[in-house]
């Protein structure tokens, strides 16, 4: 059966009450109001309604005057500002919850061949991660050439009937995982000829940067660190270069490893935060999520209220005049 929330339908295939799809929502627990039919539905009633098909729900929260501090990729406005990955996890349903923690909008997949002769039931990624909740960004993970890593946004755009937006990356070597530059340079140039919405990952080097943004990339995303390293960033003066030059979104991609980390980027300035193996594993993935949630809202509001200069010598939080000493 059909139900629309929100303006967006969604498909379930199973008896599920109100009080189910707000837990699926990451809205157990919070303050909000739902609208069933255009019909208020008391807070009681969660648990005992089951949705029927083609219901409508409105779910409606308050939110101080003004619009909400979002950021746009191709045209559209995304509210979070944490992409995640789905790789590493224990099982799908370790990503689910992972993912929903996170509060992420935007989920990267890769693409790869499919295994013929799997059970027919066997549970989808994209069963997990509806297109219809996520903006799926497939990525080009595993590619070393440009002419590979075109071929599988091909690929990529026909698996998801027509989907533009894709992440580009084209690696160098399998021990750093470092970008090959130069091929990403021609990767990008051809997909965005081709119509493609590029986000492209790179190095820290704000010359590559500036290139990528200029050959049409809707989104520039360099390297905190390795991939996987979890070092955090290395050289956040080059991310912060790379971030005052920018006409697109900068996200800092690859290397972070704790919730600080994240904080980092958002403070240096960046509109958002890629990472997939910082929560996926962590000894608590679902809570790592959560933290790594908390770290980017945290960070872009310290980048907005505008740190304290640093200063060589101390300064007395109180007035000297008036002591009576």
């Amino acid at each position: 059966m059909n139900v629309t929330i929100n303006g967006e339908t969604h498909q379930i295939n199973e008896p599920t009450s109100v009080a189910d799809i707000l837990v699926k929502l990451d809205l157990s627990g919070k303050r909000i109001a739902v609208e069933l039919n255009k019909e208020i539905l008391p807070y009681d009633q969660f648990a005992s309604y089951l949705v029927q098909d083609q219901d409508r729900l409105e779910i409606v929260h308050a939110i101080g005057g003004g619009q909400e501090d979002g950021f746009t990729i191709a045209g559209k406005t995304y509210t979070s500002r944490l992409l995640v990955g789905t790789g590493k996890y224990k099982d799908l349903e370790e990503t689910r919850l992972a993912i929903a923690a996170s509060g992420a909008e935007i989920v990267t997949v890769a693409i790869r061949r499919t295994n013929i002769g799997q059970n027919p039931n066997e549970a989808n990624l994209l069963d997990v991660i509806s297109p219809d909740r996520y903006t799926i960004l497939p990525n080009t993970a595993g590619c070393y050439t440009a002419e590979d890593a075109v071929r599988t946004c091909r690929l990529a755009r026909e698996l998801l009937g027509g989907h533009k937006l894709v992440k580009l990356e084209v690696l160098a070597d399998q021990i750093t995982l470092f970008p090959d530059v130069a091929e990403t340079f021609i990767a990008a140039e051809l997909l965005v000829k081709d119509g493609f919405d590029v986000m492209v990952y790179t190095n820290d080097d704000p010359i590559a940067a500036k290139r990528l943004e200029d050959i049409g990339c809707v989104a520039v995303m360099p390297l905190a660190a390795p991939i996987g390293s979890g070092l955090g960033i290395r050289n956040p003066y080059n991310i912060l270069t790379i971030v005052e030059n920018a006409k697109v979104p900068i996200l800092v991609d690859a290397g972070v490893g704790t919730a600080s980390d994240a904080a980092l980027a958002m403070e240096l300035g960046c509109d958002g935060v890629l990472m997939n193996t910082a929560i996926a594993a962590a000894k608590n993935p679902i809570l790592m999520a959560s933290a790594m949630r908390k770290g980017i809202e945290a960070g872009r509001e310290a980048f907005l209220a505008g740190r304290m200069p640093r200063k060589r010598f101390a300064s007395a939080s109180s007035p000297i005049d008036g002591l009576f000493l």
